[in-house]
């Protein structure tokens, strides 16, 4: 395992971290996680160097954080560091950030966080901490004081200005940033990556593979400037070694469902490091990413915040259909997948509710984009 520089903290972090986000689990049920599956695969990733644990309250409807408890038993404990977040959406009340802090650190079984997060700050979010009757920059520092919490960071689903507005609000440790070459001008992007880091910051890395989009069998025009490389490379390892190229990147957080991504993935961080991709190579992402742009409709990574849906649509699954549809020009393929879903979570079943948007990290316009899978199947 390769390790990394966190900014101006005494630790090196390793190149990749685990992130508990999309864990195997039965059926479509999140919350049934297959903990002897899971379990394993953290320790793996443990025994192999790994030293970052990535979870949230709301990961796995809420069981996330109490498996990754579970798999840190048996002396792992000591080995690893602990991330997790306060959810910024719940907190109204100047009692709630110790509620939750406090079952947190019981679902994890540990009495202390490492890592401690504002979880997907946006400006709504922001102004909702800021309007609160407890300073939560002073009640981070008590429990900080209190040895409940070691490093203070925050993750940000929003744009660039906010995020340098909140970069420069508070000492930060560390922040955590959708970070992809898709995504280098969206969100905080690769602009907010380098002022992150230019004032101090650790920046940890999410969403790398754009929820699996990148890890997949590219479509043929695709794979055809892949092929122009003279290096043969998987697409996941491109997409990884793109970020760990850069020295401003602290750790890549990958959501890992199989024992056999954690394998592959963790090799891929032992043979890491900054600068190893030539210009032509980098010229050859930059090609592939506008590529993507162009033949992708919708812009989701699968994260699952939208749902559940109060009426039952699978948002992420009607998205998911409708953009390999068009990247794979397989229209009639994904027409009978579509065909063949129950009714009930059919994108004709929503009524624009707006709850999802709400929820969306990306700021999809998604009651619209629903209407387009509708007529792109049903027309």
């Amino acid at each position: 395992m390769e390790y990394r520089d966190f900014d101006e903290l005494d630790w090196n972090p390793s190149a990749l971290g685990f992130g508990a986000m999309r864990l195997p689990y039965n059926d479509d049920d999140r919350s049934d996680i297959k903990e002897d599956e899971a379990i394993e695969m953290i320790r793996y990733a443990i025994d192999n160097g790994v030293n970052y644990i990535d979870t949230a309250w709301p990961y796995h409807d809420e069981e996330s954080e109490e498996l990754v408890g579970k798999a840190l038993k048996d002396g792992y404990r000591e080995k690893v560091k602990i991330a997790t977040k306060l959810p910024s959406w719940d907190i109204e009340e100047a009692d709630d950030p110790d509620k939750f802090l406090n079952k947190q650190l019981d679902r994890l079984d540990t009495d202390k966080i490492d890592f401690y997060l504002l979880h997907a700050l946006s400006r709504k979010h922001w102004k909702n901490y800021q309007s609160l009757e407890i300073d939560i920059f002073e009640w981070l520092k008590e429990k900080r004081e209190e040895g409940k919490i070691d490093y203070l960071g925050f993750s940000f689903h929003d744009h660039l200005d906010i995020f340098k507005e909140i970069v420069d609000t508070y000492d930060w440790d560390f922040c955590q940033i959708q970070y992809n070459y898709l995504d280098q001008e969206f969100q905080a992007g690769k602009e907010g990556l380098k002022y992150a880091n230019s004032k101090g910051l650790g920046v940890v890395i999410m969403e790398p593979l754009r929820g699996g989009k990148l890890a997949k069998e590219p479509p043929e025009s695709i794979k055809k400037i892949w092929d122009e490389a003279e290096k043969d490379r998987e697409p996941v390892e491109w997409a990884l070694k793109w970020l760990w190229n850069q020295p401003e990147v602290s750790l890549v957080l990958s959501g890992m469902s199989t024992l056999e991504q954690v394998k592959e993935n963790v090799e891929y961080a032992s043979e890491s490091g900054v600068g190893e991709l030539s210009k032509k190579e980098l010229d050859i992402v930059d090609r592939v990413a506008a590529k993507y742009r162009d033949i992708s409709p919708v812009e989701c990574t699968g994260c699952n915040y939208c749902v559940p849906c109060p009426n039952d649509v699978a948002i992420p699954r009607n998205f998911r259909i409708y953009n390999q549809a068009e990247i794979y020009d397989e229209y009639e393929k994904y027409k009978e997948s579509w065909d063949n879903m129950k009714d009930e979570v059919k994108a004709s079943n929503c009524v624009r509710c707006g709850q999802c948007e709400e929820a969306c990290p990306q700021n999809l316009d998604i009651m619209d984009l629903l209407e387009d899978v509708v007529n792109y199947f049903e027309d």
